[in-house]
């Protein structure tokens, strides 16, 4: 089963802080040295020190950067990380990232996202931390982060546009949704833009009520304080099993609609997946004075709800939705990598709770792949079901880890 990472931010989070975590608790140094020349940020240093904080043993990150442009816009960013050859989900997530923090100071500032001029998170040092921070989770095989109550400080911030409340007025946007808990007295700010964006193109929402934790680092925090450890905790673990399935908190929304079409309908809900939605049902449904309409059904984690709502208000002509939490069981899942004719496809298996399982190929994939060979879908998918039979049972749930040699056929 693949981990699952809880961030605990009990003095705060920033990005170096969730690297020098990230290190802790597996990620290579190396690969972390070797980052700015990916992103072609030249002359730009990492350094690695171990410190500590309050009694506590921490890893510490800084960058050495050279004289940079103050800030930039993010289709600048955009740029550089395509650019960077960086994997296409760690790409998206990160996207994301930036794109939540120029959605933020637009909607603050008045403007539109593609306007705003990134000032701390357009910065070398931010563009790292959140490449860095996203691509080294998936480098450690996790599926999914948790993050808890996040300490966000207290007082007054100096930033680009002035003297600004802790936490800055974008900052506390961005952590709309998440338990947050002012103070402690005197401690400044705690939270920063960038932390507070890996938040939320990370989390899926409060941690597990119970797991079993694997491994666990502590990023240090620039900040020293007397009396309480200025770090950020980071906790690999498995996820806890009810009868070999896994529980989890999701929130479910609902809202019935009588006057859209159905191309309309399935647009709705690519939009939605788009936004981050688990699943999306179109529901048959007689509404008042027996008018036929639809139910849209969508299932998503804690943490995407609002960003979803809103995009369901945005593309739709619902009037009211309804939102609940739900309890999902989910059967454990693995995903791993075959070559077939030189191309990969992906392999996905769900463990039964009684013993065996169910394995299949990603159709998206499959489809692909027959289409370029001019075979049947039935044909494709039977060679790479023999290819996985031929690995035998992946040992790391994640993707990619193994590869089955190209077919001869």
């Amino acid at each position: 089963m693949s981990p699952i990472a809880i961030i605990d931010p009990f003095s705060g989070i920033a990005g170096d802080m969730m690297l020098g975590a990230l290190l802790e608790v597996g990620l290579d140094p190396e690969w972390l040295r070797a980052l700015p020349a990916r992103l072609a940020l030249d002359g730009v240093e990492v350094r690695i020190q171990r410190v500590l904080r309050a009694g506590i043993a921490c890893t510490k990150v800084d960058f050495d950067i050279p004289p940079q442009p103050h800030g930039r816009h993010i289709k600048k960013i955009r740029e550089m990380v395509a650019a960077a050859g960086v994997p296409d989900a760690v790409r998206e997530r990160a996207d994301a990232a930036f794109t939540s923090i120029a959605e933020a100071e637009g909607e603050i500032h008045g403007v539109g996202p593609e306007k705003v001029h990134l000032h701390e998170v357009g910065a070398v040092d931010a563009i790292l931390d959140v490449v860095g921070s996203v691509w080294g989770l998936t480098l450690l095989g996790v599926d999914r982060v948790y993050c808890g109550p996040i300490v966000v400080g207290d007082g007054t911030v100096k930033a680009a546009h002035g003297i600004l409340p802790v936490p800055a007025p974008a900052t506390l946007k961005l952590l709309e949704g998440h338990v947050i808990r002012p103070g402690p007295e005197g401690a400044g700010e705690l939270v920063t833009p960038t932390g507070a964006a890996l938040v939320r193109a990370l989390s899926s929402g409060p941690a597990p009520a119970s797991y079993t934790p694997l491994r666990s680092g502590y990023g240090a925090g620039t900040k020293e304080f007397a009396n309480r450890a200025n770090a950020l905790r980071i906790t690999l673990a498995e996820p806890a099993l009810l009868g070999g399935v896994i529980v989890e908190s999701l929130v479910q929304l609902a809202t019935d609609i009588d006057d859209m079409d159905g191309e309309a309908l399935s647009a709705l809900a690519d939009v939605l997946r788009e936004e981050g939605a688990l699943d999306v049902v179109l529901l048959a449904t007689q509404m008042k004075k027996g008018r036929p309409g639809t139910r849209v059904e969508v299932l998503c984690t804690p943490s995407a709800a609002d960003r979803i709502e809103h995009a369901l208000f945005a593309h739709s002509s619902s009037i009211g939705i309804r939102r609940a939490s739900v309890e999902r069981h989910a059967l454990q899942r693995e995903e791993w990598t075959v070559l077939v004719q030189g191309e990969a496809v992906r392999m996905k298996r769900v463990l039964l709770p009684g013993g065996g399982s169910r394995t299949k190929p990603e159709f998206d994939d499959v489809r692909r792949l027959a289409a370029r060979l001019g075979r049947s879908l039935r044909d494709v998918s039977a060679e790479a079901l023999t290819m996985s039979e031929r690995l035998g049972t992946p040992s790391v749930l994640s993707p990619a880890d193994k590869v089955a040699p190209a077919s001869n056929h």
